[in-house]
């Protein structure tokens, strides 16, 4: 991939974030770095990115996220908030209880968990 500094710059801020963000996002935070980008050049090169192994596309609903961390990790998602937070779980056993209960040769696991994050938990009690 040749250099860009738009590629650069867009990169730069999905690794300085651990929000999860989107190209909208993103998009709003290139626009101070480079006046002139357009949300198309952003949603292009995040897909550069993604395709040679740079940042991950994880789908939250309808909405494409973006995320740096390249490590096999899954998610805790806060329905009040819609915050997502990296956490590694241990997945041999899941792919263990596929294989034996459905006769299913599991290649990866990604998991959402969905609930609510500390900053919510004690609201409305």
């Amino acid at each position: 991939m040749r250099f860009s500094h738009q590629r650069e710059s867009i990169q730069s801020i999905v690794y300085s974030t651990n929000s999860h963000p989107t190209a909208d996002w993103v998009f709003q935070k290139a626009k101070k770095v480079v006046p002139n980008i357009s949300l198309g050049t952003v949603y292009r090169n995040l897909k550069q990115l993604e395709d040679v192994g740079l940042i991950k596309t994880i789908y939250d609903g309808n909405i494409a996220r973006y995320d740096w961390n390249q490590a096999p990790h899954d998610h805790l998602k806060c329905k009040e908030c819609g915050e997502l937070i990296d956490i590694e779980l241990i997945d041999d056993d899941v792919r263990r209880k596929v294989k034996n209960k459905y006769q299913f040769e599991v290649d990866d696991v990604k998991m959402v968990i969905i609930g609510t994050c500390h900053k919510h938990k004690n609201k409305g009690k």
